[in-house]
């Protein structure tokens, strides 16, 4: 298996652990990998209460390479940001407030997950 591949089943598996993680919270899972370009791509949609939350995931097995959270810079956070908007405005649904989560998922056999709510583009 190529490098590329392991990579994306280590993303996938990191996205099941915090879909999982999410539910026990009392979330609902609406959707997941809304891809609003080849450049924006929303791994989790959430409705928690009356909010949707848009989670980025970042999954390492390992902090060899940096914390999950590293990975993820202003460019990414704008363009979760469109892709968010772009669902909004698709979406029958109302919503009271939505924000940007993101999830880390450090770890293979007991991940640590980390989460960090409502990140601006600042």
């Amino acid at each position: 298996m190529s490098e590329k591949n392991i990579n994306k089943q280590i993303g996938l598996k990191g996205e099941e652990i915090a879909c999982s993680y999410l539910k026990k919270l009392g979330w609902k899972i609406l959707e997941k990998n809304f891809r609003y370009s080849k450049y924006a791509e929303i791994d989790i949609i959430a409705k928690e209460t009356n909010t949707i939350v848009f989670v980025e995931v970042k999954t390492r097995t390992t902090s060899n390479f940096g914390h999950p959270f590293e990975a993820i810079n202003t460019k990414k956070i704008n363009n979760i940001y469109k892709a968010a908007l772009s669902y909004l405005k698709s979406t029958q649904e109302r919503y009271e407030d939505y924000r940007i989560d993101i999830i880390s998922i450090l770890g293979n056999s007991n991940p640590k997950i980390e989460h960090i709510k409502n990140i601006s583009l600042n």
